[in-house]
């Protein structure tokens, strides 16, 4: 008696179909697995017994052979459980072989027969879909992710005993829907709102542009003076997520197991803030099975590493392939996973240990070597790779107590919104979306400077030493304020401003 079902596995971000085949042959009982299991698939077979009695289907005493193809990658997770028990029952003739045919099914069993919750029921639902499936049996808790894919039917399993009774015909099963327009309408009241920060209007402009832009910026300030809160506030005023967006960052937390319940889509900007004692697996990702890490997390969003200098410095220098790729490989010895890291880097610091330096009210106790020891611990290519250098100096009292508000997230957005809208127009020709991922041959052709500009963007170079790189930035970032601007060129004025978010790159005195 043989009986095939169709499930899938997840291998990074991404899903292929895995063919659950089931011998049933005269013999001494025995179940054995094969198609290189994992030990939690292996362990299946006490969970899919235990739950085919508990529901009251006859569990065979016979030789039970389940492999699962392509035998030559390796399984694991608990996502075989149902279709390995679904197999069981179809070879025995309880249910169709054939009802299951055109199905893809997965999800973990208990003891009791009830369907628990898997990882990555999205990606399994857009292999569905790809594969020509027309139906997809996941737990009813991975139901509403695995609904948002189109072209396939999505039915959420609490039991065994549902879909066994849905495949004999005598249970009738509802496809779960999902509203997309009510997944993307906008909240009526924001928790947070930039109206809300007072004074540090140099800073909120630099986070606009950073915003309209994706650029990486790196704040720096005394504590107390809202490095903090501007950053927490930067993710109210990027452009809303597309579907297509939001569907590539809810893989990422579907896979990682970090989707809230009854979520069917990850709607809003990521914003992720992992502590300064974070590894560098944990950063960018890692583990004997690759698990995405916070750079993946934050995909299309925004990562927040306050205090920049307190990581280690081998975490940080991790950073350096994401920000330059937008996607983080991890390598083993069996197999290579790549990641999508495509996100904003928003970083804080103090300007010296203590945290004072150029603060006119209070007295830096810090000599020069110190402070160049301080910054030292931010590599130059690192440095090299944040575009926007943004001092943010304390709050005066006035400032604090004025009672007039500054423009709304809402009002910034919408700024920001239209200007990528240009920029989805100048590059909709190429894989590129926003300036910030503008290479040579795209800064050549969209950064033309008139011979004031090159003068002026000579001098600077020449006074503060910057890089090839550092360069392209200050490109860069002048070809974002000229779009929020809505000038075609990229003017001096433009230029003035981009050059002093690069304030970092100025020397110190010497120690």
């Amino acid at each position: 008696m043989l009986a095939r079902i169709i499930s899938g596995a997840v291998i990074g971000v991404e899903a292929y179909g895995v063919e659950v085949e089931i011998d049933i042959s005269p013999g001494l009982p025995v179940f054995t697995t094969v198609g290189l299991p994992e030990i939690a698939v292996k362990e299946s077979r006490e969970r899919v017994k235990a739950a085919v009695n508990n529901s009251g289907y006859p569990f065979p005493d016979d030789r039970i052979t389940v492999n699962l193809a392509p035998a030559d990658i390796k399984k694991e997770g608990t996502g075989f459980d149902l279709p390995i028990a679904l197999g069981i029952l179809a070879a025995q003739g309880l249910i169709p072989r054939q009802g299951a045919a055109q199905a893809l099914v997965a999800g973990e069993l208990s003891l009791d027969g009830r369907v628990k919750a898997v990882r990555g029921a999205l990606p399994l639902a857009l292999c569905a879909a790809s594969q020509g499936a027309t139906q997809l049996f996941v737990p009813a808790a991975n139901a509403p992710e695995a609904a948002v894919v189109k072209g396939v039917a999505v039915y959420g399993i609490n039991h065994l005993s549902e879909i066994v009774g849905f495949l004999q015909g005598a249970l009738t099963l509802n496809p779960y829907r999902v509203d997309h327009d009510e997944i993307f309408r906008p909240a009526d009241h924001q928790e947070i709102d930039f109206s809300e920060i007072k004074g540090q209007e140099h800073a909120k402009r630099a986070l606009m542009i950073a915003a309209a832009g994706n650029h990486n910026v790196l704040m720096v300030g005394p504590p107390g003076s809202g490095k903090t809160m501007l950053a927490r506030r930067l993710a109210t005023i990027l452009p809303p997520l597309t579907l297509a967006e939001a569907i590539e960052t809810t893989k990422i937390f579907s896979v990682a197991g970090m989707l809230p319940p009854k979520r069917a889509l990850v709607a809003q900007r990521p914003f992720r803030t992992p502590h300064h004692t974070i590894s560098d697996a944990g950063l960018i990702g890692g583990g004997h099975h690759p698990r995405p890490g916070e750079v993946s997390l934050a995909h299309h969003g925004v990562l927040f590493l306050d205090e920049l200098p307190e990581y280690k410095k081998h975490v940080l220098e991790v950073l350096r392939q994401p920000l330059e790729g937008g996607e983080v490989t991890i390598s083993r010895a069996t197999s290579s996973v790549t990641f999508p890291a495509d996100f904003m880097l928003v970083a804080a610091m103090n300007p010296c240990p203590c945290g004072y330096a150029d603060d006119p009210q209070h007295r830096c106790q810090c000599s020069q070597r110190q402070i160049h020891q301080y910054r030292g611990r931010i590599s130059g290519p690192l440095l090299d790779r944040i575009d926007l250098h943004v001092e943010v100096p304390a709050v005066p009292y006035r400032e604090l107590t004025n009672n007039r508000c500054g423009a709304s997230s809402a009002a910034i957005r919408e700024q920001v919104t239209r200007a990528r809208h240009t920029q989805s127009g100048r590059f909709k020709h190429s894989r590129i979306l926003c300036n910030a991922q503008m290479t040579a041959r795209h800064i050549q052709r969209h950064c033309a400077l008139d011979s004031q500009s090159q003068a002026l963007v000579e001098n600077a170079i020449q006074r503060l030493g910057l890089s090839a790189r550092a360069y392209h930035r200050i490109l860069k970032i002048a070809r974002t304020i000229a779009d929020l601007d809505g000038a075609a060129q990229i003017r001096t004025t433009h230029l003035g401003e981009a050059i002093q978010y690069r304030s970092l790159d100025r020397a110190l005195p010497p120690a």
